[in-house]
């Protein structure tokens, strides 16, 4: 009996162990929040964000996950970033307490409380996303995701895009409203390595 049970015990540690959650660190490299806004009617404008840190974590079988994302307000950048004859750049204004307000904001973030899948992989991610130090819900939408093994450096990774709208003076980011849009469109793309 006593044979039987360590046997059933040694074929039982490889499942458990295949289905514990795996820890991703976020690259930094490949991973990045964009953003859209409407500009006095007539376009949409973007940007990004070009410094974002963080880690995720899978459980495939348990169908579960999280994710916790850290962004850096200061790495904003629209594209206009020359100044020449004009006092500030869009950059430079985007910046101040009109919009991020980075001397006293430098970051924010996105923690889930929640992870649904379709099928193997997450389709949505409930959360709390901190921004001018403001927390509110936020849903982020997975439109693809994807694991597989780096092609280069064979290191297991995970990745994919994702989605969301806010209402801006939700977060205190009142600034020109209604010529400049309250409601921003986001995306992150993001890639992560297993820890």
């Amino acid at each position: 009996m006593k044979k039987f049970a360590l046997g059933a015990i040694a074929l039982a540690l490889p499942l458990a162990a295949a289905a514990a959650p795996e820890s991703y660190t976020i690259d930094p490299n490949h991973t990045y929040a964009y953003f859209e806004v409407e500009h006095l009617g007539v376009s949409l404008q973007r940007g990004r964000f070009e410094r974002t840190s963080g880690k995720f974590t899978l459980d495939h079988a348990a169908k579960s996950g999280s994710v916790e994302l850290s962004v850096e307000t200061a790495s904003v950048s629209s594209g206009d970033n020359v100044k020449g004859n004009r006092p500030r750049t869009l950059d430079d204004h985007l910046k101040t307490a009109d919009f991020f307000n980075v001397a006293e904001f430098p970051r924010m973030s996105f923690k889930s409380t929640g992870v649904k899948f379709a099928g193997d992989n997450p389709s949505e991610i409930a959360g709390q996303l901190t921004l001018l130090g403001v927390t509110k819900p936020f849903t982020l939408k997975v439109d693809r995701w994807v694991c597989k093994d780096n092609p280069m450096s064979k290191k297991p990774m995970c990745g994919g895009n994702a989605s969301a709208s806010l209402k801006r003076t939700e977060f205190g980011m009142k600034y020109g409203v209604p010529a400049i849009g309250d409601e921003v469109r986001l995306w992150v793309s993001i890639e992560g390595y297993r820890d």
